[in-house]
C-alpha cells in the first residue's frame, strides 16, 4: 500500500522527476518549504503543475470567493471615503467662496455708503448758499423798511434816554454784585495766609525753596533726555513698521503654534483675499505636526509656517533685479556696483560675466510651485528630514554633510542635504531651481512669460520641473494634482506686509 501523498510531498516529488536543483538543494539543507513557494520554484523553471495535485477544494470553493467578496467590500468603502471626503471638500470651498462673497458684499455696500455720503456733502454748500441768499433778502428788507419809516423826534429822543438809563442801572447793579463778592474771597484768603504766617512761616519758605530746586532738577533732566526719547521713538515706529517676527529654536508644539495664529489673526481665507501675509518666520517644524488628526488642519498649518518664507525670499531676489535693472541702464558703474556683481555672478554660477543670463537666472520661483514641493517632498512637513535637518526639498548631496536615507540603492551614495534654519532650505531650492543645467526648461519658459509681459504661472511652469524627480512625468502629475487641490495658485500675487509695492512684469 502506498502512502497518501500531501500536496507539498506531490510537489518536492515533482521536482525530483524533473530534477529541479534548487528545491533539491532546499532539501538537503533540510529547509521547509511552503507549497507556495515550491510552486513559484516550479513556475519560474516552466515546469506545468498538474489539476490532480490541487487538493485544496476548500480553498478552491470557499476562501478565495471570500477575498474576493471582502476585497469588494473594501472597495465599497474606498469608494464612500472618497465620495465623503470630496464632500467635505466642497463644503470648505462653499464656506471660503461664502465667506469672500460676503466680505466683497459688505465692501461693496461701504463703498456706495461712501459715495451717498460725498453727495450728501456736496449738497451742503447749495443749502449754504439758499440760506444765505434768503436771509440776506430779508434782512436788506427789513432794514429798508426801519430806514423808510418817519419816527416823531420828541418821542425817538425819550425812547433813547430810557433805553440808556435802564442798561446803566443794570450793569451798576451787576458790578456791584461782582465786588462785593471779591472783596468777601480777599478778606477770607488774608485771614487764612495770617494765620499760616503765624504757625510756621520759616519752614514753609524752606519747603517752597526745595520744591522750586527739585522742579529745576526735573526739567534739566527732561531736556537732557528730550533727544534719546525722540530716536527711541523713531526706532519703535520703525521696528513698527517692519513687525517682523522670527521664531527661535524652541522646539515649539502645534497647541502653541495655534495659539500664536490666533493671537496674530493669522488665517489662510485672510490672506487669499487681501493677498497680504504677515511676516512670521519659522526657523523649524513643531516636532509633533503629525499628530494633527484633521488633514485640512495640517495642510493649513504647514502653508502658513513656509508661505512668508517663500515669499520673503522671493522679494529679496525682486529687489535684486530691480538693481540690475538700474545697473544695466547706466553707462558707468561704480566700485560697489561692480563688486555687487561679482558676488551675483558666484551666486546664480555665472560663467564669463554673461549680464544676460544673470538677468534670466535671477528671478523668482512661484509660490504654489515651491509649496507643492514643499508638501510633496516633506510629507506636509512631517518627514523626518524636515523634522530633524529642515529640509523641505528633498535636496540630495554627496558631501558627506547630510541625512542618511533608510531605503536607497548600494549603488547610490547620496544623502538629504541638511538645513540649520527651515528659510536657508528656501534659499537653497531657489538657487536650484535659477542655476542648474536640469531646470534650463522652466526658466526659458519663465523669461519668455516675462517678454510677454504675462504672469508667471506655477500651474504652466511645473510642466517643466520632470527632472526634479525619478518618476518624470508622474511626478509632475502630483505637483498639478496638489496646486489645484489645495487652491494653491491662489498666494501667487501674495507680498509680505509692509513691504514696497510693486509691478514685477514692469521689471
Amino acid at each position: 500500500m502506498k502512502k497518501k501523498l500531501n500536496y507539498r510531498e506531490k510537489l518536492i516529488e515533482l521536482a525530483e522527476i524533473y530534477d529541479v536543483k534548487e528545491i533539491k538543494e532546499y532539501v538537503k539543507r533540510r529547509k521547509n518549504l511552503t507549497s507556495g513557494q515550491l510552486e513559484l520554484i516550479l513556475r519560474k523553471n516552466k515546469i506545468i503543475i498538474p489539476k490532480d495535485f490541487k487538493t485544496s477544494f476548500f480553498k478552491e470553493n470557499f476562501s478565495k470567493p471570500l477575498s474576493k467578496f471582502s476585497k469588494q467590500i473594501e472597495d465599497i468603502k474606498d469608494d464612500s471615503s472618497k465620495s465623503v471626503s470630496r464632500l467635505s471638500r466642497r463644503m470648505g470651498y462653499f464656506k471660503e467662496d461664502s465667506y469672500r462673497t460676503f466680505n466683497s458684499f459688505l465692501f461693496n455696500i461701504w463703498k456706495k455708503a461712501g459715495v451717498i455720503g460725498i453727495e450728501f456733502l456736496n449738497i451742503i454748500p447749495k443749502l449754504g448758499k439758499t440760506y444765505y441768499n434768503f436771509f440776506s433778502k430779508f434782512f436788506t428788507e427789513l432794514f429798508n423798511g426801519i430806514y423808510s419809516q418817519n419816527f416823531n423826534k420828541n418821542k425817538a429822543g425819550k425812547a433813547i434816554i430810557v433805553f440808556f438809563i435802564t442798561v446803566g442801572l443794570g450793569t451798576a447793579i451787576l458790578s456791584s454784585f461782582d465786588i462785593f463778592d471779591k472783596i468777601k474771597t480777599s478778606n477770607e484768603n488774608n485771614l487764612v495766609k495770617n494765620e499760616k504766617s503765624i504757625k510756621k512761616p520759616e519752614i514753609k519758605k524752606s519747603e517752597n525753596d526745595q520744591k522750586q530746586k527739585k522742579e529745576l532738577q526735573v526739567k534739566k533732566e527732561i531736556k537732557k533726555q528730550e533727544p534719546q526719547i525722540q530716536k527711541q521713538k523713531k526706532t519703535q515706529k520703525q521696528k513698527e513698521k517692519v513687525a517682523e517676527l522670527i521664531l527661535p529654536d524652541l522646539n515649539l508644539k502645534t497647541e502653541t503654534v495655534l495659539n500664536l495664529f490666533k493671537d496674530v489673526d493669522y488665517n489662510l481665507n485672510k490672506v487669499r483675499f487681501e493677498k497680504v501675509v504677515k511676516p512670521i518666520y519659522f526657523t523649524q517644524f513643531p516636532k509633533d505636526l503629525d499628530e494633527i488628526q484633521s488633514v485640512k488642519l495640517k495642510k493649513e498649518t504647514f502653508i502658513k509656517i513656509v508661505l512668508p518664507l517663500i515669499v520673503a525670499e522671493n522679494e529679496k531676489i525682486l529687489d535684486d533685479k530691480y538693481k540690475l535693472k538700474k545697473i544695466i541702464s547706466k553707462k558707468n558703474t561704480t566700485d560697489s556696483e561692480k563688486q555687487w556683481l561679482r558676488q551675483k555672478f558666484l551666486e546664480y554660477k555665472v560663467k564669463g560675466g554673461d549680464i544676460k543670463e544673470l538677468n534670466i537666472r535671477m528671478d523668482i520661483i512661484p509660490v504654489s510651485i515651491a509649496l507643492a514641493q514643499a508638501a510633496k517632498e516633506s510629507g506636509w512637513g512631517t518627514s523626518r528630514f524636515a523634522l530633524e535637518g529642515n529640509a523641505i526639498f528633498g535636496q540630495w548631496t554627496w558631501n558627506g554633510k547630510g541625512i542618511e536615507p533608510l531605503l536607497k540603492d548600494k549603488s547610490k551614495n547620496h544623502k538629504i542635504l541638511k538645513f540649520p534654519i527651515l528659510r536657508a532650505s528656501v534659499k537653497a531650492y531657489q538657487n536650484n531651481l535659477n542655476t542648474h543645467k536640469s531646470y534650463v526648461k522652466f526658466r526659458e519658459k519663465r523669461k519668455n512669460l516675462r517678454d510677454k509681459n504675462k504672469k508667471i504661472n506655477g500651474l504652466e511652469l511645473s510642466k517643466t520641473l520632470s527632472n526634479y524627480a525619478q518618476t518624470g512625468s508622474e511626478y509632475i502629475k502630483i505637483l498639478a494634482k496638489i496646486i489645484i487641490q489645495n487652491r494653491l495658485m491662489d498666494f501667487e500675487p501674495v507680498r509680505l506686509a509692509n513691504s514696497v509695492k510693486r509691478q514685477e512684469l514692469n521689471l
